[in-house]
Parts: C-alpha cells; sequence; structure tokens
C-alpha cells in the first residue's frame, strides 16, 4: 500500500500499544522502567495504567538498558558514536553512567569496546562487558558458525570483563578466551564467526561471584572472584541464545531463554525458566498456549517480582507482561515509542521501518522510589 494509506503499516503499533491488559487484584503495584531502544536516550517509569509518571532525557541513546541504584539514582548504559568502524555492526554501548532522578550525570565510565551490560557491584565498583580480539592460536581452533564469517584479517572477538571503582581503575579482569574450551564451547550453527562467545549479560551473585551469558554458545557461566574459575555451567542442552540470565532471591537462577535455535525441535518459541542453580533443573516455567505466541529473537528479560509474579519483556515487540507462578497473565503493556536506529555504522545492515524494542524492563515498588512525587 502507498504511505497515504489510512491503515497503519506497522505491524507492532497496528495491534495496539500502551497497557493493552490489568488485573489489579493481581499485579504486583508499582512502577516499570524501560528504555525504547531507537529512542535518542530518553528512560520512562510508568503506572500500572501506562502513565509516564518519570522521564529522564540523557546523551547517549541506550545501547541497552537503565535500572534503578538502590540509591533511587538511575544506572545506564549507553551507547556513544566513538569507535563504530572497529566493532562489529551491531555493537552497543561505549559507556556506562549514574544520573539523578533529574537526569544530571553523576558518574561515567567509557571504554571503546563495552557492550550490552554494566551493573554495579554490592563494593561500589562497577562491573562492565567488553569485547577483545582472541589469539590468533585460538582462534584457529574454534569450531561452529557461518564458514568465512571472522572478523577482520580472519580473527575472532570475544569477550572481557572489567571491574572499575569510581575513579575509573580497572582492578580485576577476567578474559572470556582464557576460560572457556573451542573443543567444548562451539559457535551455534547460524551465528556469524566474527564472535565467539558475544556475551549479552554480566552480574553478581549474593556472593560475590559472577554471571554471564554468552549468547553465540547458549551458554550461561558463573565465575568465582577473584580467581575467575567457571564453578558452574548451563549450555545447549538447556538453553538457545538465552538472555538475561540472573540469580532470584531463593537462589535460583532466573533466564529468559530465546529459543531461535533450539537442538530438539524445529519451532522458534521463547520461554523463561527458573534453574536449581544445585541439580540445573528447571523448576519453573513460562511458555505460551500455543508456544509461538510469544517469542523474541533476541535481547529481552525476566524479572521475579516480590509477590512472586514474574515480569517478562519480549524485547523485539517491545511488548512488557506480568504473569503469576500460575503462568496468568495479569498485566500487559506495549511500548508506545517507536523509531529508527539512532547510532549505526556504514557496515549496518539496512533495517527498514520503525521499531519499538526494548532490551529489558523492571517493575519498583513506591518505597524503591524515594524521589518519586516530590
Amino acid at each position: 500500500m502507498s504511505s497515504s494509506s489510512k491503515v497503519d503499516q506497522n505491524t507492532v503499533r497496528r495491534r495496539g500499544v500502551g497497557t493493552r491488559a490489568i488485573d489489579r487484584s493481581k499485579a504486583f503495584p508499582g512502577y516499570t522502567l524501560f528504555a525504547p531502544i531507537t529512542g535518542s536516550g530518553q528512560v520512562y517509569l510508568v503506572d500500572l495504567d501506562g502513565n509516564v509518571v518519570h522521564r529522564w532525557s540523557l546523551p547517549y541513546p541506550p545501547g541497552a538498558y537503565g535500572y534503578l541504584l538502590p540509591n533511587g539514582n538511575l544506572f545506564y548504559n549507553g551507547k556513544t558514536t566513538e569507535n563504530l568502524e572497529n566493532v562489529p555492526w551491531w555493537f552497543k554501548g561505549g559507556v556506562v553512567l549514574e544520573a539523578d532522578p533529574a537526569g544530571k550525570i553523576l558518574w561515567e565510565y567509557r571504554h571503546p569496546y563495552h557492550h550490552h551490560d554494566g551493573r554495579r557491584l554490592a563494593n561500589g565498583n562497577t562491573i562492565v562487558l567488553t569485547l577483545e580480539t582472541i589469539p590468533d592460536h585460538l582462534a584457529r581452533r574454534v569450531q561452529g558458525g557461518l564458514p568465512g564469517t571472522e572478523w577482520r584479517g580472519g580473527s575472532i572477538l570475544a569477550d572481557a570483563v572489567h571491574e572499575v571503582t569510581p575513579a575509573g581503575e580497572t582492578v580485576w579482569t577476567w578474559h572470556a578466551s582464557e576460560h572457556l574450551d573451542p573443543d567444548v564451547d562451539h559457535i551455534t550453527a547460524n551465528d556469524r564467526r566474527e564472535e565467539w562467545t558475544h556475551g549479552n549479560a554480566v552480574g553478581e551473585l549474593a556472593d560475590g561471584s559472577i554471571i554471564l551469558g554468552f549468547r553465540n554458545l547458549s551458554t550461561v557461566v558463573i565465575v568465582s572472584r577473584p580467581a575467575g574459575k567457571v564453578i558452574w555451567k548451563l549450555g545447549p542442552e538447556r538453553l538457545s541464545h538465552q538472555h538475561h540470565p540472573h540469580e532470584i532471591a531463593n537462589g535460583n537462577i532466573l533466564v529468559f531463554d530465546n529459543g531461535t535455535s533450539r537442538r530438539d525441535i524445529a519451532l522458534n518459541f521463547s520461554r523463561v525458566i527458573e534453574v536449581d542453580r544445585r541439580t540445573k533443573n528447571v523448576v519453573w516455567e513460562y511458555v505460551d498456549a500455543p508456544p509461538q505466541n510469544f517469542f523474541s529473537p533476541y535481547i529481552s528479560g525476566a524479572q521475579r517480582l516480590p509477590n512472586g509474579n514474574t515480569l517478562i519483556t519480549e524485547g523485539n515487540y517491545g511488548r512488557l507482561f506480568e504473569v503469576t507462578l500460575e503462568r496468568e497473565v495479569v498485566w500487559e503493556y506495549v511500548n508506545p515509542y517507536f523509531g529508527p536506529q539512532q547510532v549505526t555504522s556504514d557496515r549496518s545492515p539496512a533495517l527498514v521501518g520503525e521499531q519499538n524494542a526494548v532490551f529489558r524492563a523492571f517493575r519498583y515498588a513506591r518505597e524503591e522510589i524515594p524521589w518519586l512525587g516530590r
């Protein structure tokens, strides 16, 4: 149809945006925070009815997302225009920062190869996920992926994690290439070989160890600190291109399992799983009925709420929804903010059309936002 059509040509927006469903008797009361990936730096806090109760306007588009610190400030992963010629086209990052409710930047750290994730640690330091080139002798041993799609000169990239102080001093570094095994940790068949690991999540557990998610390996690992030894691992026998693995209050691991390329089933569908850390068994799972009604091939996340419900981010479609332990949907909101990619390089593929993607979203109780309503 021509652009003069009276029908909205954006499929997701045509289906409806904002709060689409709510059961106030079962939804966890509070406020949901999200940053539209295609925005220029806006972060929104909305109530259950979808009303914007607060908004940040930051100087960088979201490299991925933001979340609230215990002090009520915003921690934000941003995307800069620097160094785009030296990173893959999908590159999301360059800067992490802390901003007050008014948007004033109180702390900022830049790294030319930061991507996807950064988190504030319990000791006040910050951990950031970065890219690096692995040694040639190791790159030759990496298996899987699409032949001939290596990075420049046949090299391969992998992840490194840096812990930095408030002053920006690096006090701990972990290299995936030193702790993963190319004979075991294979790139999934439909991914490019320019990256071995493609980390998309880093976080801290209650015991101080670090959890990492590697999309290209369909693998989650837990790393001891400071030794750096991999002490726990869940791989493609259970996962498929997962995002946002993290520890919940009972010590289990909650994961958004995207399901782009499962080993045991051809159907593409997403699910959220809670994994017993000791047995590695799935003890809770959310799958839609039929399964393909819930699917995000990239990004996405999940948060276990204090009342036992789970807030799910179906990232590619900007759909945020809440389910009970009995898997009943009790709230649904679709990001109404659409736009084109804000930062691209000459090597970025042509992404036609506006999108409303959200990397992760978080729900906060009123008491977790001390400045709200001032």
